[in-house]
């Protein structure tokens, strides 16, 4: 049977997702919780790799298991064997060809920044705190300048195992409610940070360190004239589409 899971969890505590000897991470709690439930080693893959402190709500997984187990009986016993900290919201069963990660459409995140001059002890966890007043009408329209299919190298991260750094942007947003800051991206794929890569950039534009038309920097291809990397915690992975 080949089991799909849409898993949520804080990242604070996970060293990210992938395996990792001697270090907790999302792949490795997973693996574990499944092999209590059908007593063999079971190999489990995901929409994408989360970093260390990035969080999700929409996280897809999957699994295959020789033995046939209702979904609900599946998702109640892996949340059995699991942390505080990670929960699988639904299970069902999916045809075989179904790839959690090739067989994706589009995958939106949304990073959430603080901006206050005291720190929020409720939001410390989810959401990066910039205590100096930000532009926001400049980043939403910074935002919008990357829309669109473009390469992305100036917000790449090094080491990087993209085979190319073409992307498509369907959605980049900023929002605000009170002091709390929202960017919302949509895209096909993501290379290594971009997103936190392009939210470090944002954040400069609200602080009119640089220009909000990131065109430029875009055609430069080149990651060290983008902002440096804002924090892991404010990043969420909300959604895939298949």
């Amino acid at each position: 049977m080949h089991y799909r899971l849409i898993v949520e969890y804080d990242g604070t505590e996970f060293h990210g997702w992938q395996l990792q000897p001697g270090a907790r991470t999302v792949q490795g709690e997973l693996e574990a919780a499944v092999e209590q439930l059908f007593g063999i080693p079971l190999r489990v893959t995901a929409s994408g790799r989360t970093d260390a402190g990035v969080h999700a709500v929409g996280q897809v997984v999957t699994f295959r298991a020789e033995r046939e187990l209702a979904p609900d009986v599946v998702r109640k016993a892996v949340n059995a064997h699991t942390g505080r900290d990670l929960a699988v919201r639904a299970v069902d069963i999916v045809d075989e060809q179904f790839d959690a990660r090739r067989s994706a459409q589009s995958r939106r995140y949304v990073y959430r920044i603080w901006n206050r001059d005291v720190a929020s002890p409720f939001w410390r966890r989810f959401a990066w705190h910039v205590p100096q007043p930000l532009d926001v009408a400049a980043m939403m329209r910074a935002a919008a300048t990357i829309i669109g299919e473009r390469d992305f190298s100036s917000f790449q991260a090094s080491g990087c195992d993209a085979a190319h750094p073409v992307r498509r942007v369907y959605r980049s947003a900023v929002a605000i409610d009170a002091s709390l800051l929202r960017y919302e991206i949509v895209a096909t794929a993501y290379l290594r940070h971009m997103v936190r890569n392009i939210v470090g950039t944002l954040v400069e534009v609200g602080l009119h360190r640089r220009d909000e038309d990131l065109a430029p920097l875009l055609a430069a291809r080149d990651r060290t004239l983008a902002a440096a990397t804002a924090p892991a915690c404010g990043l969420c992975l909300v959604e895939i589409r298949y």
